[in-house]
């Protein structure tokens, strides 16, 4: 019987979810989310990581620009890896006065410690285990743990200095018929490095 891999992850606690949200991520066999709507604020860190922010728009991982009531645009396909291995890929796009940004990535799970493994970008950089939780409003968090360098096959643990832990919480509002999505990424030393904040609604209903 199919069963999503955030179901996997979440086991009992996925059913304390908002309707609308276990129904986001049931992914039914073959069944792919698309989303529309506006990030009413995205920010970035420091002046001086922009240049670093300009690199990851290769790896469609990262990007520079910032602003408020920014388009964008969810997209999350089921996929099958090596071994049969369940994957979905989330492709995240932003739209700033015609340019287009990326935010994306590749999760499956592990079923062994229970947890998402995430590699972000397009080819991967870098990757994350995700820590999924039922919040108390029946909202979804996702909580970045270890992270690693990815170059080709190999991986190196990046020491935690050199990482940006995500903090990410998705909500149902009921009053509005829109999902809420809040991202947040941090760094020990620097503090937020790269965040956003807005609504979206599901393909079905634009």
């Amino acid at each position: 019987m199919f069963m999503s891999i955030y179901k996997k992850a979440l086991g009992d606690q996925f059913y304390n979810l908002h309707p609308m949200l276990r129904k986001r991520y049931e992914f039914n066999e073959g069944v792919i989310f698309k989303g529309k709507g506006t990030m009413k604020s995205i920010n970035g860190g420091p002046k001086w990581l922009f240049p670093f922010f300009r690199l990851g728009v290769r790896w469609k991982l990262l990007f520079p620009e910032h602003g408020r009531n920014v388009p964008f645009e969810i997209v999350n396909t089921p996929k099958n890896g090596k071994n049969g291995e369940e994957q979905i890929h989330w492709k995240r796009t932003f739209y700033f006065d015609g340019k287009k940004r990326y935010f994306n990535a590749l999760m499956s799970l592990d079923p062994k410690r229970n947890i998402i493994k995430d590699y972000l970008g397009e080819p991967h950089l870098v990757y994350s285990d995700l820590l999924l939780s039922c919040t108390n409003d029946g909202g979804l968090q996702i909580d970045s743990k270890d992270q690693y360098l990815v170059i080709g096959k190999i991986e190196i643990p990046l020491p935690r200095v050199f990482q940006g832990l995500a903090t990410v919480t998705e909500r149902y509002i009921d009053e509005r018929n829109k999902y809420a999505i809040k991202v947040v990424v941090r760094n020990p030393i620097i503090g937020v490095v790269f965040s956003y904040e807005g609504e979206f609604i599901s393909h079905d209903i634009f």
